[in-house]
């Protein structure tokens, strides 16, 4: 089996999986307030890649770990990235009227209530991240793992992210903020998703610290492709406009950079990647694999 095939089948069993979880663990839509528990679902199950789960289990393999205690951290994680969407889609923040294909959420629910649903899902991540019977784990281990992923969703992380990114449309840009922005706002949380994959495991420090490089160089490669595909991607592959990064004037790899050095950007960020996890053996495969699947990726 060649690394695409190889890649095709493991990231759909991977979807299978997490989707299942997210099911059993996501509060039923029919509970009170149904309108709540109605959007929460609109925009989990709206067909997303999965990613960061995805991610949090491969590291989690690559160490050694059983999978199935990890699987409400694996959730936490794609809960905590939904509601950043749904709170990065609204008015206020990008205004965008399209996700993954479907009209955004406060174009379905209203802005009161995507923004609640959005805070409801942020808040259920740890309500899960902290539930003891689900864990199954040490309760250091329970702890090391719900700090790193609040440190990745908060300041630190995606919110101070998504402050520096509305600044920058006021500023000149440079290179050295732009890639502050991006840490932050889509890198933290991918790098907290293989680190708490490894933390899971059990993993030593040196293992754990070689994934959190991993996961950085792989979470600015995701932007920077994401950036490429805003300028040259297809549209209805992508489920959204292109070229509204431009439109808005937002500050981006391809318009600092260039296209073609933006594309190196990217390379360069995909090979210390997999330079990060160069000592692991075989069970890192998908996480070789997936590194490479960002250059190619077309949605």
């Amino acid at each position: 089996m060649n690394h695409e095939d190889f890649l095709e089948a493991y990231l759909k069993d991977r979807q299978k999986i997490v989707e299942e979880a997210l099911q059993r663990y996501l509060p039923d839509e029919d509970r009170i307030p149904q309108e709540l528990h109605t959007a929460m679902h609109y925009s989990v199950f709206s067909g997303g890649k999965r990613i960061r789960p995805i991610l949090c289990l491969a590291a989690l393999e690559a160490c050694g770990g059983d999978m199935a205690p990890a699987m409400p951290t694996a959730c936490a994680l794609e809960l905590i990235h939904t509601y950043s969407l749904i709170h990065d889609d609204l008015p206020a923040m990008d205004n965008d009227d399209f996700r993954r294909g479907k009209p955004t959420s406060h174009k379905v629910f209203g802005e009161a209530l995507a923004i609640l649903a959005g805070d409801a899902l942020l808040t259920e991540a740890f309500v899960l991240l902290s539930h003891a019977e689900k864990i199954r784990l040490a309760a250091e281990r329970r702890l090391a793992v719900i700090q790193e992923i609040a440190r990745a969703a908060g300041i630190a992380g995606m919110v101070g992210g998504q402050a520096l990114d509305i600044r920058a449309e006021k500023v000149e840009p440079d290179y050295i903020g732009l890639e502050e922005i991006h840490r932050r706002k889509t890198g933290a949380l991918i790098e907290a998703a293989v680190k708490t994959g490894a933390i899971l495991a059990g993993a030593g420090d040196e293992k754990i610290q070689a994934l959190g490089r991993y996961g950085s160089h792989i979470g600015l490669a995701f932007q920077i492709a994401d950036d490429i595909l805003n300028v040259e991607g297809d549209s209805n592959l992508m489920g959204k406009k292109t070229g509204s990064d431009a439109a808005r004037g937002k500050v981006t790899y391809p318009a600092l950079l260039g296209i073609d050095r933006a594309k190196v950007k990217l390379s360069e960020n995909v090979v210390a990647a997999i330079t990060s996890i160069e000592t692991f053996d075989s069970r890192a495969l998908p996480l070789r694999v997936i590194a490479r699947f960002i250059i190619e990726r077309k949605s």
